[in-house]
C-alpha cells in the first residue's frame, strides 16, 4: 500500500516592534518584496492591481544559477492579521505562501510561512529525471535559509521607520 508522501513547508516567526497594521502594509506592498527576500529580487502587480484577495502579481527571483518569474495571486488580504498569496493562482497551485501578524506586547509577532501544493511536485516529476527529488530538495533548503533572513530584513526595515 503505497502513503502519502507529506509535502515540505517551513515557517518562522520574529518579533517586531511596530503594530500589525504597519507591519501588514509593508509585507502586503509586495513591490517591496525585492528589498528583503533573498531569492526574490523584483514584483509588481499585474494591472495596476494592489493587496486585495483576487489581486495578480509577478516576481522576480534569482540564484546563481538561474533566473525566473512567477506570477501569484492573492487568496487573504485582510490587514493586520493575513496575507497569502499562492503561486500558480488558485485553480493551479505550486506553492503558497503566507504572513500572519499577531499582537503582542512588544509590537508584532509576524510569521512567515512556505508550502510546497502537489502540483509542484508533479511538475517537478515530470520534469527532472529524479523525479524533481533533488529539485525539492533544493527549493526546501532554500526556504530553510530564505524565510529568517526575509523576515530579518522586514524587522531592520520596520523598525527604522
Amino acid at each position: 500500500m503505497e502513503t502519502e508522501q507529506e509535502l515540505p513547508r517551513y515557517s518562522d516567526h520574529i518579533t517586531i516592534a511596530r503594530p500589525p497594521d504597519v507591519v501588514y502594509a509593508m509585507v502586503s506592498d509586495v513591490t517591496r518584496m525585492g528589498e528583503w527576500s533573498p531569492v526574490c529580487k523584483a514584483c509588481w502587480w499585474d494591472d495596476g492591481d494592489s493587496a486585495r484577495v483576487g489581486a495578480w502579481f509577478t516576481g522576480r527571483n534569482e540564484q546563481p544559477d538561474r533566473t525566473w518569474e512567477t506570477r501569484s495571486e492573492v487568496v487573504a488580504a485582510e490587514p493586520g492579521r493575513e496575507f497569502t498569496f499562492l503561486v500558480g493562482g488558485a485553480e493551479s497551485p505550486f506553492v503558497r505562501w503566507s504572513y500572519t501578524f499577531a499582537p503582542v506586547d512588544e509590537g508584532t509577532e509576524l510569521t512567515e510561512s512556505w508550502e510546497v501544493m502537489p502540483a509542484l511536485v508533479a511538475r517537478f516529476a515530470d520534469a527532472f529525471d529524479d523525479g524533481g527529488v533533488a529539485t525539492l530538495a533544493e527549493r526546501t533548503a532554500t526556504a530553510h535559509a530564505g524565510i529568517p533572513a526575509t523576515l530579518a530584513a522586514i524587522k531592520e526595515a520596520a523598525e527604522r521607520s
